[in-house]
């Protein structure tokens, strides 16, 4: 399934499934709550009802991505509170808008000495969560950044200790920005690039865990650590890497959500274009 992410301002149903419908999007990624703050929305029951059962009728597979603001290996005690109060606000949002697996950025120790430490500290945050998770809810799925600063995971080998700092917890998967990773150091554009970086991910952590891909171009250059998007074929990662990454087999089973620029226009040409590859 190919979508992107939609926008929710006009609601849940007319809103976010009405731009799908626009766009083209046979899965959605949507936010639940003011990404780039803390504050959480009081829960509209009756809306998250109507979406779920709309967008189940429909077949379209629905991914929640939490507050950016999220660092669960903050060394900011507020920070750190803060984090675990606004995940668990996505995750009981998730399972009431019937969405598959709620993204999550897998944070910074800020001080890159402290990473053991902060690790520590994602597993005593996290944890507690991932056991108490209902059947129905939905995964956390990680998500890698682009290696900035004290990053916890830029290159996909970082998985494997963060998954061990949470003892391979079954209801824990990952998802992959093409973006960051190349931002990161994977070089996507270089031929059989993207085969590669799966490659990379089976052996960290085995690509079981790969439950959902965000297709986005990248403005700036391979280990650039700039997180900057841009549309598909239209920046440093190019066309024939979406390509490879569409026939891979891995990617088969899972959804892929763009997040590039251009609100309406560029979300219904991007997603075109990934149709004609797939």
């Amino acid at each position: 399934m190919i979508g992107c992410h939609v926008p929710v301002g006009r609601g849940l149903v007319a809103g976010a499934l009405g731009y799908a419908d626009d766009v083209g999007a046979e899965a959605v990624q949507l936010f639940v709550a003011n990404p780039r703050a803390w504050a959480l929305p009081a829960p509209n029951h009756a809306a998250a009802d109507a979406f779920r059962t709309a967008a189940a009728e429909q077949g379209r597979p629905v991914y929640v991505h939490s507050p950016y603001l999220i660092n669960l290996g903050s060394p900011t005690a507020e920070t750190a509170s803060r984090s675990v109060t606004a995940l668990a606000h996505s995750l009981a949002t998730g399972a009431r808008v019937g969405a598959r697996g709620v993204v999550v950025h897998t944070g910074s120790a800020v001080d890159p000495g402290q990473r053991p430490a902060a690790l520590r500290q994602v597993a005593a945050s996290l944890l507690p969560m991932l056991e108490v998770l209902p059947a129905d809810a939905p995964d956390v799925l990680l998500e890698p950044t682009a290696g900035q600063g004290g990053s916890l995971c830029g290159q996909v080998a970082d998985l494997e200790p963060y998954l061990e700092a949470l003892r391979w917890h079954p209801r824990v998967g990952v998802c992959l920005d093409t973006c960051h990773v190349f931002a990161a150091g994977h070089d996507l554009s270089a031929p059989g690039g993207v085969s590669t970086l799966l490659a990379d991910l089976d052996r960290a952590i085995g690509l079981d865990r790969l439950r959902l891909v965000h297709a986005n171009d990248a403005k700036d250059p391979c280990g650039s650590h700039w997180d900057r998007h841009e549309n598909i074929g239209a920046g440093r990662i190019g066309i024939d890497a979406f390509r490879e990454l569409l026939a891979h087999p891995a990617v088969h089973r899972i959804s892929v959500i763009i997040e590039t620029p251009g609100r309406k226009e560029g979300h219904a040409r991007d997603i075109g274009v990934l149709k004609g590859l797939r």
